[in-house]
């Protein structure tokens, strides 16, 4: 029987993405797409960015492949669609992969690491209040959340055949959060001890080396605002946020979707980069049980590369739909 998976368009340049890959799917396997609604679009439309039928439509998929949704500023109660969904979900490890395209601009040598980012607690919880003068949010790390992420992250390193794990932290200034992630952190690590070896680094240590020398991380483990962060700027590292796809985990339900956001002002004007979207799609099949269909899919990405079949963003000059039937030819190619 045919996967069923869940497509959320999103907004800005959601839709015309989640075209592309869809159709990119489809020639790799067959599978049943449900449709369901989120983001800002949504909002305006129904009053709420993350409709109850989506999230249980989700529930009642094998995976959802979601693209970038706008999160306004300036409503007063609005919830970020992706951010609630993760939580109805229980997708607690965000996953993101950093590898290396061939002739895309970089000022490192070939990278392979993984960032693994605890997903539902830590700073967006949503616990904030203020008054005129004063505002504050509540940040929760638990002992049970510390845990299973940072487990996350070593059974990853496994399967990849990474040997380190970092636990990234604060925990010299919020002693108790960042004292308590770090000492759960490392009962976990403990267990894996010596095949995979574990070391911790303060987040702005982090930060600075990801600049230096990048090439000396291979999986880290950190709280949410912290991965959120740092996962932006390691995107640049490897070509820019158009190319970084992520995943998230949970016990039951799967979610995969682009690091970039929703980017409205290039909306309809096919000069988005396919690649995170694609990557994050290739996520999906190998996480359903497609690896040799994932595989094809990257390869065929490297191969567009390498042939300079990029967007612009990535130093070439084709648009987006150029750089996804390229990408498609070199599919069909492999598949043949």
């Amino acid at each position: 029987m045919a996967k069923k998976i869940l497509f959320i368009n999103g907004d800005g340049i959601g839709p015309e993405l989640m075209a592309h890959a869809k159709s990119i799917v489809d020639v790799l396997t067959d599978v049943q797409w449900v449709e369901g609604e989120a983001g800002y679009a949504t909002f305006q439309k129904c009053g709420t960015s993350l409709p109850e039928e989506t999230v249980q439509r989700a529930k009642e998929c094998d995976a959802t492949l979601f693209c970038a949704v706008t999160t306004p500023p300036n409503i007063p109660n609005y919830k970020s669609a992706i951010v609630t969904l993760r939580k109805e979900l229980d997708l607690y490890a965000n996953l993101r992969p950093f590898v290396s395209l061939p002739n895309v601009p970089s000022n490192y040598p070939p990278l392979r690491f993984a960032i693994v980012r605890e997903n539902t607690e830590g700073m967006y919880c949503g616990i904030e209040e203020a008054d005129e003068n004063r505002a504050t949010a509540t940040r929760i790390i638990t002992r049970k959340g510390s845990a299973r992420i940072v487990r996350f992250a070593f059974e990853y390193a496994k399967k990849e055949k990474f040997s380190n794990v970092t636990l990234v932290h604060k925990a010299n200034v919020l002693r108790k959060t960042d004292g308590l992630f770090l000492e759960a952190g490392k009962e976990v690590a403990s267990a894996y001890s010596p095949a995979i070896s574990c070391d911790d680094a303060l987040v702005d240590s982090v930060a600075m080396r990801f600049v230096k020398s990048p090439q000396d991380f291979q999986v880290l483990a950190t709280t949410n605002l912290f991965g959120d962060i740092l996962s932006d700027e390691a995107s640049a590292l490897i070509g820019g946020l158009g190319v970084a796809p992520s995943a998230n985990i949970g016990e039951k339900y799967s979610l995969f979707e682009p690091v970039h956001g929703s980017a409205p002002k290039y909306a309809g004007k096919n000069i988005a980069n396919p690649t995170g979207m694609l990557r994050a799609s290739a996520m999906m099949l190998a996480h359903l049980g497609f690896e040799a269909e994932a595989a094809h899919l990257e390869d065929a990405i490297v191969q567009a590369c390498k042939s300079n079949v990029k967007t612009r963003d990535i130093g070439g000059s084709a648009s987006t739909s150029e750089m996804v039937q390229e990408i498609k030819k070199n599919l069909t190619r492999a598949i043949c």
